[in-house]
């Protein structure tokens, strides 16, 4: 069995939150719809299926990356229309979204991942609405608080979320909930297999991480930008040192980081994993 889960956060230049202050005034032209190939052909070589959490407005332009997707093996999953972080969202904004992503995406998405995995308790009504599409999985709780986001008292293992219960298991809970993969890094704890970690951190530690989880036989769950993995799309934009810093430091070798993992631990869709 699939014991890993790889999730693609396919966004645009414009959406991290990093960059979206700074880019307000510039022609949000979408790029990485031309990455899309090179991504799959990097599943392909590696005998991975992954979940695409898509931002929905970029399946607006370009239909095409649907079936380009799905007829690869690999699953579509939803992550809002224009990546909003959830707390720039009310209930019934998010419901429109998600109706319209049912439309774009042929209702053949059961998996969300919030943007800047913002859910926390002031947005724990979006699982709520979730239950109420009867979306099967979430993918948004990391185990440890960092500066924008996670919860240090999380479990590690998938277990059933509630809007009453977003870090422990909830035995009424129907939505499953896959935390994001941690471990030590210096004797700190923090993400490490995702996003700009996956970049800054030593590879080893990435490693280290996967080996601990499967030793304890928890499903390793990590995550990467279709902008990290496609550079060449992703325009120098001019930003602030910190934000220039978490969005470009060691782009270029995102890529090549994901490929040696894929290459020495196997990874599934989420979709993959439960069927299994």
């Amino acid at each position: 069995m699939n014991k890993n889960l790889l999730g693609i956060d396919f966004e645009d230049w414009y959406h991290p939150q990093f960059v979206q202050p700074f880019v307000k005034d510039l022609d949000h032209e979408p790029k990485m719809f031309h990455g899309l190939e090179k991504i799959i052909e990097l599943l392909r070589k590696t005998e991975t299926s992954a979940t695409f959490f898509m931002v929905g407005e970029l399946l607006e332009h370009h239909p095409s990356m649907l079936d380009m997707i799905l007829e690869n093996g690999h699953e579509i999953a939803f992550h809002t229309m224009k990546h909003s972080n959830l707390n720039e969202l009310t209930k019934e904004k998010f419901l429109d979204e998600l109706n319209s992503f049912e439309k774009l995406s042929e209702k053949k998405s059961r998996g969300f991942r919030a943007p800047t995995f913002s859910i926390n308790h002031e947005t724990s009504w979006v699982i709520d609405v979730l239950n109420k599409k009867n979306y099967v999985y979430d993918s948004s709780i990391v185990p440890v608080k960092t500066q924008l986001y996670g919860f240090n008292d999380a479990q590690k293992t998938p277990y059933k979320i509630s809007t009453s219960s977003l870090t422990k298991n909830d035995p009424n809970g129907k939505l499953l909930e896959f935390p994001l993969v941690i471990g030590t890094f210096f004797g700190k704890t923090m993400p490490v297999c995702g996003g700009f970690y996956l970049r800054f951190l030593p590879l080893k530690t990435s490693f280290k991480s996967i080996k601990i989880y499967e030793k304890q036989k928890i499903p390793t769950t990590i995550y990467v930008h279709s902008w990290e993995l496609t550079p060449e799309f992703m325009p120098k934009i001019q930003l602030p040192f910190k934000e220039n810093f978490v969005t470009f430091h060691n782009i270029k070798n995102t890529y090549s980081r994901l490929e040696k993992i894929l290459q020495q631990h196997k990874f599934s869709s989420f979709h993959n994993y439960l069927k299994n």
